[in-house]
Formats: structure tokens, C-alpha cells, sequence
């Protein structure tokens, strides 16, 4: 073991005096934003939410650390970026992160790395299920009111693996072994659900399926609101755009083209193309086109949508069935279905600035609660964000932006008997920020 009370070789004098740094400060943290993110946890519940959904099996007069304040931990560990369950080991003693527990710093531990790896292995099938549906109650439950309708972007992303995990598959694609699991968010980036599967491109039936729990979980919350079904071409199959139409969803999916869709547009792209040429210094040329076509395997003819563009790099062409009502079909294809681009940033920050893909459990039930919980993460991370005044660049900031600006602050406590004093950095330049938000949190969900 490292002795604390050595100085850090190594280090150069400054201004002719000799500079010694050890770590014995005390009470010290690195983290002194994660009193914030404690603030958004409580009014998101998202660990009472989830510990609610599993069974404790320990005799409750021998449990130091409830299910509650271990998932907490471990929401606050992700979302400060600790990925790691081992960093629990030494963040136990955090002053910081034991006020997150409303304990005070001179109180006990919070738990060790061994405890989160139990919890990890708990939940069982019936269990996650349950979890799941409290996920959806999560995302319902951060609305003010009820919306009359939501936009919910499905798509799923690889997640390379490196061991012997269930559910682990090689894809051919990735050259690698993986999961590739569904994620769904919102069209303002809330997290609505994570599914753990194989690294394999979805079937419809197995699209149908999720979607059809899907929506008797919201359904459950607002049965009268509309949605709006957003994806690309691998959830356009027949067996979604039948269950869409027979439940009263909208839609808005991409198209794989074919030869069948490709002449409907063979006289729009040659056209397309004269004009570029004519014109190449303006830029690209882009044209729009709709008609009713369908695959063999669809139950119906589909209203699709063309979009044709030409470039230096030549023609470029891609096809959007939907059933919406809006009849223009530029306002279509660039103001509704690009949007759902934004998914993609959003999965990047679940993934990259969250460590979602830390799926390295041996078994599947332990991966999928590992994904919720980097989903609860998620949350107080929006959280955050949806705090901030909607026109300034914090409310578009990414989340590992948000963590070293806000959350990655030193902070001295100091415990008295009435009080417990936190002191920040006089030079901390996110100051008036910080007093902002936390007066904004409150009125996160009223």
C-alpha cells in the first residue's frame, strides 16, 4: 500500500522553492458536482425505481446498504465516470459521494466493489422485466403534463465483446463478437428503453414483439396519446408496418431500395443531374418525389417518398415510407425523418460518455441490468442538461463536457456539529451556472 503522507516525486521547483505535494489534504474530493446530480436523482427517483423492481434476499436486520443506495452508488459512479465497478473500493470513502447518501462524512462506508457485483448478478428474468417497465414509467414521468404526441426513434448499435458472455454473436460486419442491442429514445433525447441481444440485425417478428411491450407500457401511462414510430430501413418489415397500421401508430421508416423502387425515379435522377452540371458552383441539386409502391411481402401498397441528390460524387438516392398526413414531402423527409439523425448522437453519448458498452458480465441478466443501470446514468446527465437556460450552449453541451465543467470540481469539506461546510474553488469558472441550476432543478418535474 502507497504511503499517503509521501510527496509526489518528481515535480519542479517554482519561483526558487521547492514543491511538495502529498495526499493529505482530508476531506477532499474531485467531485464536488455530484451534490448536483444527487439533487436530480431525487426528484427522478430513478434508484427507488429500480430497486423497487428486485427482490432482496438477505435478512433485512443484517442489510447495511439497501438496494437503493447501491444502485445510487452506482448511477453516481457512472455519471461522474467511474465505468469501473472497482472504483467503488476507493470512492466508498468519498465525503462527496457519502452526502449523495445523505450521510454525513464521518459516517459509514458506502459499499465495495464485491456488493455491486452481487447486485449485478441478482436480478433474474422476471425481474429485468419489471425494471423495464419502470423505465417507461421513468420516461413517462418526466413530463409536466400529458403529451398529445411523442416521436420515438428506434435503432439498435454493436457492442463488441471479448469473452465467453451469453447472447454474445459474431457479426460479419463488425468482424467481431457482440451484442447488439435495441435502444429507443424520445425526439427530445429522453431514454425510453435498452434490450440486450445478439449481434444480429433484428427480424420483424422480433421487432413486432418488443414493440407491441413497448406499448402497453406507455399505453399504461397515456392511452390517448399519439406516436410517431421513427427508424430506418432495418425496422421496415411487414410485420411492423402491419402492427403500426392495426394499432394506430404513425410511422416513418427507411427504405432499402430495389430495382422496383429505383424506376420510379430514373427520369427524376437523369433530370436531377443535368441541372447539377448546369449549375455545379450552387452546390448540390436535391429533388423530391412520392408515390404508392410496395415489396412483394407487404400487405399493401405504401405511400414512399424519393429523395434524389447529385453531387460531384454522383447520384445519391434514398427512399422513407410513412403513413403521416403532411403532404409535402421535402418538409417529410428533411424536417421529420433526418431529425432522427439525433438518435445517433444520442446512443454516442450513452455509449462513449457513459460506458454503456461496459458489458463484460458473463451472464446476459447481469449485461441487461448493466444497461439500465448506464440508463439511469443517462437520465441524471439529461437531467442536467434540460436544466440549463434553453438558449445557451450548455443545454446542447455533450455529456463529457457537462461532467468536466460541472461535476469534475474540487471541493473541501468540513463537518461541524449543525453544518457541514463544502468548499469550492474561488477560481471555478461555472460559479454562476452552478447557482442557476440548482435553483432550476426543482421545477424539473412539477
Amino acid at each position: 500500500m502507497i504511503d499517503s503522507m509521501l510527496p509526489l516525486p518528481g515535480l519542479s521547483p517554482v519561483s526558487g522553492k521547492s514543491v511538495v505535494a502529498k495526499f493529505d489534504g482530508g476531506l477532499l474530493s474531485s467531485d464536488g458536482g455530484v451534490l448536483m446530480l444527487r439533487e436530480i436523482e431525487q426528484w427522478l427517483r430513478v434508484a427507488d425505481r429500480l430497486a423497487g423492481c428486485i427482490e432482496d434476499p438477505r435478512a433485512p436486520d443484517q442489510i447495511t446498504h439497501t438496494l437503493a443506495d447501491i444502485i445510487r452508488f452506482r448511477l453516481l459512479m457512472i455519471a461522474a465516470g467511474y465505468a469501473d465497478g472497482n472504483d467503488a473500493n476507493d470512492l466508498r470513502i468519498d465525503p462527496i459521494f457519502k452526502m449523495a447518501h445523505d450521510l454525513a462524512p464521518s459516517d459509514r462506508e458506502l459499499c465495495s466493489q464485491s456488493t455491486i457485483s452481487r447486485l449485478e448478478n441478482l436480478p433474474d428474468t422476471r425481474a429485468l422485466l419489471r425494471m423495464g417497465r419502470a423505465m417507461i414509467d421513468l420516461y413517462c414521468g418526466s413530463f409536466r403534463q400529458v403529451p398529445k404526441r411523442i416521436t420515438l426513434d428506434i435503432d439498435d448499435t454493436f457492442d463488441a465483446v471479448h469473452g465467453g458472455q451469453q447472447l454474445r454473436l459474431f457479426n460479419a460486419h463488425y468482424d467481431e463478437y457482440g451484442f447488439q442491442p435495441i435502444v429507443v429514445f424520445d425526439g427530445a433525447g429522453r431514454f425510453v428503453t435498452a434490450v440486450l441481444r445478439p449481434a444480429q440485425r433484428p427480424g420483424g417478428k422480433e421487432i413486432r414483439a418488443f414493440l407491441r411491450r413497448l406499448l402497453r407500457a406507455i399505453r399504461a401511462n397515456w392511452p390517448k396519446t399519439e406516436i410517431l414510430l421513427r427508424g430506418d430501413s432495418h425496422y421496415c418489415c411487414p410485420e411492423v408496418l402491419d402492427w403500426c397500421r392495426a394499432n394506430g401508430l404513425d410511422y416513418i421508416l427507411g427504405v432499402a431500395p430495389t430495382t422496383t423502387l429505383r424506376r420510379h425515379i430514373e427520369g427524376l435522377e437523369a433530370s436531377t443531374k443535368v441541372r447539377f452540371e448546369a449549375a455545379p458552383k450552387e452546390g448540390k441539386a436535391r429533388r423530391f418525389k412520392e408515390f404508392f409502391d410496395g415489396a412483394a411481402s407487404w400487405s399493401r401498397v405504401e405511400r414512399i417518398i424519393a429523395r434524389v441528390e447529385v453531387g460531384a460524387d454522383g447520384p445519391d438516392t434514398r427512399f422513407i415510407v410513412t403513413n403521416l398526413k403532411v403532404r409535402n414531402a421535402r418538409v417529410l423527409y428533411e424536417d421529420v425523418y433526418c431529425r432522427r439523425g439525433q438518435a445517433e448522437n444520442q446512443i454516442k453519448s450513452w455509449k462513449t460518455h457513459l460506458a454503456a458498452d461496459r458489458t463484460s458480465c458473463t451472464k446476459a441478466t447481469a449485461n441487461q441490468l448493466r444497461l439500465f443501470l448506464h440508463a439511469g446514468a443517462y437520465w441524471l446527465m439529461w437531467g442536467l442538461r434540460v436544466s440549463m437556460p434553453k438558449r445557451s450552449a450548455w443545454r446542447v453541451a455533450q455529456f463529457d463536457t457537462l461532467r468536466l465543467r460541472l461535476i469534475k470540481i474540487a471541493a473541501r469539506v468540513v463537518e461541524m456539529k449543525t453544518m457541514i461546510r463544502v468548499h469550492l474553488p474561488t477560481s471555478c469558472p461555472a460559479q454562476d451556472i452552478l447557482r442557476l441550476v440548482l435553483g432550476r432543478i426543482p421545477r424539473l418535474l412539477t
